[in-house]
């Protein structure tokens, strides 16, 4: 079955239309990797794909199950909040500018949604978050405050985060764009160990390298659409499409 199922999806803030009939699919443990220049629409179908921006027409579905709505006699009927919550404890999603509660220490921040929105007992979030923190290479760092960490480890803790509610798809929007060029790796690194790992993954990314080593697909957008999609190799290097070419020789 399709992990991700988005069909003709769009969306417009006023007069800008930011989304103009998005397909995209995403098979279980595949990596999509998402290029394109800024206001082409990638972070808006990132954000429409877990409800977190409504989108006015086409739907989104995560492992079979309808997004934000339900079906009730052939129309859409928008979801509770409580329902909404629950289908987004399914996707992670790893922000741009990390997002971690200043008040929670490392560990609890990663502890804090599997309680709250799970209903995990406490001591199995504790255990589970620091295998997390492992994971990611932090497990010294469990008691900082997000203060007294770097961007890049900051970004690894919201990564670990991200894997506590054990999701179906983890999202990635940016997340090296806002750290210093020294801590790009340090992230990358750990995205490419979940990429290994069989995690089903979309990357808004300008990372071009990274989409060409992990990417089992490359998706490139313009102007709220689509452009053209394939295997890094032909995306990247042979590129069929003007718009995907003028792109790639500006970043490469």
């Amino acid at each position: 079955m399709t992990m991700v199922d988005v069909h003709g999806v769009h969306k417009s803030f006023g007069p800008i239309d930011v989304l103009r009939g998005v397909d995209l699919t995403v098979d279980p443990g595949e990596v999509v990797v998402i290029l394109g220049p800024s206001g082409s629409g990638k972070s808006t179908l990132l954000r429409c794909i877990n409800h977190l921006e409504k989108v006015d027409r086409g739907y989104v579905r995560i492992d079979g199950e309808l997004i934000g709505y339900r079906l009730v006699g052939g129309r859409l009927r928008e979801l509770t909040e409580r329902e909404i919550l629950r289908q987004r404890t399914h996707v992670g999603f790893v922000f741009q500018n990390f997002n971690l509660f200043p008040h929670l220490t490392a560990l609890e921040n990663v502890v804090e949604a599997p309680v709250s929105a799970q209903r995990r007992p406490r001591a199995v979030a504790r255990a589970r978050a620091l295998d997390l923190l492992a994971r990611v290479g932090l497990q010294d760092k469990a008691d900082a405050y997000p203060r007294r960490l770097s961007g890049g480890q900051q970004q690894r803790v919201a990564i670990a985060r991200a894997l506590a509610l054990d999701p179906k798809i983890v999202m990635f929007d940016e997340p090296t764009s806002a750290l210093d060029p020294e801590l790009v790796g340090e992230v990358l690194e750990v995205m490419k160990g979940l990429a290994r790992g069989g995690t089903t993954m979309i990357v808004v990314t300008h990372e071009v390298g990274f989409a060409r080593e992990v990417a089992d697909r490359v998706v490139f957008m313009d102007d709220g659409r689509i452009v053209e999609q394939g295997l890094p190799a032909e995306v990247l290097d042979r590129p069929r499409h003007d718009r995907t070419r003028s792109f790639l020789d500006k970043v490469l």
